[in-house]
């Protein structure tokens, strides 16, 4: 079973120094490419230094910051993104996979964040998304 943030406990000794850390949020610098973006990273930190623990979906917030930098620089979709997407076509996800020929279950994948979508795949849903009559044209070819 997950635990979740309410029941993290306030403070956790460290496995490497033995010092007590303390629940909290430090700034932390995502980098990608040329740019960054700073976020609150929450973890057990110790009084002074900057050195924490993370547990559970600590990092998810760096992930998704990290996922907005490739969306910018890189033009790969966020999961928020391909879902965005997906639902404006009115496509559900299994649907999404078989058009796109990249699998059945590729969608629930890139939505949850577990894979980023292929080069062509990113290009193409970005197409659709400007353009979104294409998907038409999918769905008779598939037919």
């Amino acid at each position: 079973m997950a635990v979740s943030k309410q029941e993290l406990p306030k403070t956790m000794i460290s496995p490497e120094t033995g010092e007590t850390l303390r629940r909290g949020t430090r700034p932390f610098l995502v980098t990608y490419r040329h740019k960054s973006m700073t976020v609150e990273l929450p973890g057990y930190y110790p009084e002074t230094g900057s050195e924490g623990v993370h547990v559970g979906d600590d990092m998810a917030i760096s992930d998704l910051a990290l996922r907005t930098l490739k969306e910018e620089i890189d033009g790969i979709p966020s999961p928020a993104t391909i879902r965005r997407v997906r639902e404006k076509l009115k496509l559900s996800q299994r649907e999404a996979g078989s058009l796109l020929r990249v699998g059945e279950n590729a969608f629930d994948k890139y939505e949850r964040g577990l894979v980023e979508p292929s080069g062509p795949t990113s290009q193409l849903l970005r197409l659709l998304d400007h353009h979104p009559k294409l998907i038409d044209e999918l769905r008779q070819s598939a037919a």
